[in-house]
C-alpha cells in the first residue's frame, strides 16, 4: 500500500502525481484512465515499485488476472526501459525491461506484453515469449 507520494515517479516519466500517479486510485483519489497500453505498462511497473497489488489486479484482465498477488518477495524495482509499443485497434504490444535489485545484485525481466482494450479501459493480457 501506498505510504507517502514519491516525487519522481518510478517509471521515469517525471514527477509522479502528473504520470502514473494520476492512474492510482492511492495517490489520485478519483484516478484517470491510461490511454495507450504504453502507459497501462508505465503505470503498472509503478504499482510493481510502489507495492500496489490492488492496481495491478484491477488493471490485470479478468481472463487472465491471478485470484490474488502477494508483493511480499517484491525486488527493489530501480529502471524502466520501454523497447518498443505498438496498438492497433482494440490491441496492443509493449516491449519492455524492468531492472530490479535483490540484495546487492542487479538483475533485469525482458518482457513483451499483451494489451487489451475493453470498454474504453486497457487491460494487462499476458506476458509473451521473446524470441
Amino acid at each position: 500500500m501506498l505510504g507517502k507520494a514519491p516525487k519522481k515517479c518510478p517509471c521515469g516519466g517525471g514527477l509522479y502525481r502528473k504520470c502514473c500517479g494520476r492512474f492510482h486510485p492511492q495517490a489520485a483519489g478519483e484516478a484517470a484512465l491510461p490511454s495507450s497500453p504504453e502507459q497501462l505498462m508505465r503505470s503498472r511497473y509503478s504499482a510493481f515499485a510502489l507495492g500496489l497489488s490492488d492496481y495491478l489486479l484491477s488493471t490485470w484482465h479478468p481472463d487472465t488476472r491471478p485470484e490474488q498477488l502477494d508483493l511480499a518477495d517484491n525486488p527493489k524495482w530501480v529502471q524502466l526501459q520501454i523497447v518498443s509499443s505498438d496498438q492497433q485497434g482494440a490491441q496492443g504490444l509493449v516491449h519492455f525491461r524492468a531492472y530490479f535489485q535483490v540484495g546487492q545484485e542487479l538483475s533485469v525481466h525482458d518482457e513483451l506484453s499483451s494489451f487489451v482494450k475493453e470498454q474504453g479501459r486497457w487491460y494487462y493480457l499476458k506476458a509473451n515469449n521473446l524470441p
